[in-house]
Formats: C-alpha cells, sequence, structure tokens
C-alpha cells in the first residue's frame, strides 16, 4: 500500500484537516479515534477499524505516595471487575447478598469474613459501589458503550472468559 504521510503539529489541527477531507485517514489510539469521532459533524459517518495497531492501555492513577487512596482505586476497579464475572448488578446485589450460599460471593459482599475492612474500608464496599455503579460491564455500557455517543464496543475490555483481559486477583 503506498501512503503519503501528513503530519501536523497538534491534535487540533490534525482533526480538522481530516473533517475538512485534506486526508482520508487518521491513526492515534483506539480511544482517541472514538474521543475524535464524536466530535465530528457527523460521527456516523466515520468509521474506526478493529484492527488495532497501537497499545494504549488506560486506567486509573493516583498521586504517588498515597498508598492508601492508591489500594481503594484499585481494589475499586477489581471489584468492579469482580462484580461483573460473579453476575452481580446493581439490580440484584442486595437479593443476591441476602440468598447466595457460595462462600467466594459471601466474602465479597462482606457477608463473612472482613475483606473490606483489611482493605481499609467498609466492609460492604462491594454492595455500595455496586449499587451505585454497577458492575464493570454496566460501567462501560452506560459511559462508553454502543449505546453511547462514543458508540465503544467491549473488544479487549470484555472480561477474560469473554476474550477480553479485564481480570482481577481473587478476594481472599
Amino acid at each position: 500500500m503506498k501512503f503519503n504521510p501528513v503530519v501536523y503539529e497538534n491534535n487540533d489541527e490534525v482533526n480538522k484537516a481530516y473533517e475538512a477531507g485534506r486526508c482520508d485517514v487518521l491513526t492515534t489510539d483506539q480511544s482517541g479515534l472514538y474521543a475524535t469521532r464524536v466530535k465530528l459533524a457527523n460521527p456516523d459517518d466515520h468509521v474506526i477499524l478493529p484492527e488495532v495497531i497501537s497499545k494504549e492501555p488506560l486506567g486509573p492513577a493516583v498521586r504517588q505516595g498515597d498508598d492508601e487512596w492508591n489500594d481503594v482505586v484499585k481494589w475499586t476497579l477489581f471489584a468492579m471487575i469482580q462484580a461483573e464475572e460473579f453476575g452481580l448488578t446493581a439490580a440484584n446485589v442486595d437479593q443476591v447478598k441476602g440468598e447466595t450460599q457460595n462462600p467466594d460471593i459471601q466474602r465479597f459482599l462482606g457477608v463473612i469474613e472482613e475483606k473490606g475492612k483489611e482493605l481499609g474500608m467498609p466492609n460492604d464496599f462491594a454492595v455500595v459501589l455496586i449499587k451505585q455503579v454497577g458492575n464493570y460491564g454496566e460501567s462501560f455500557a452506560r459511559n462508553l458503550g454502543p449505546d453511547t455517543p462514543l458508540k465503544i464496543e467491549r473488544g479487549l475490555n470484555a472480561l477474560w472468559k469473554n476474550g477480553g483481559l479485564m481480570y482481577n486477583p481473587p478476594f481472599r
């Protein structure tokens, strides 16, 4: 394939050139492409190709040296992923908490043992979290998914058991 690279000083210039038709395609990490597409005059007229040619993992970050806050942020993300794997949702977490006999889910929800307290959080932090924001899949769908302006498919952001990369350490 022959191509003629067109280089601009910054993203704003690149996006303007692309929308004006001065270039046929643009490339950056997928999240950047989705963020650019949503700003275009006719977002649905533009296709983001499924091939990943640039890995730019994104995730939560905290200031260095704040270990307690780092633990809260890290285990909050892990809890959202674990909730999805367990099938826990904002709609069913209270019912499951009251009915489950699965010790892994009981431990995770703070019914038995004190894993939340061991992490410096309320023992039922996962229940509160799931009720407020849902599991990872619910949050992804609501904020980034196909029914949002960004229209991002889960892809590698799916659970490991569904072909993605999302998994977490066990809550033991």
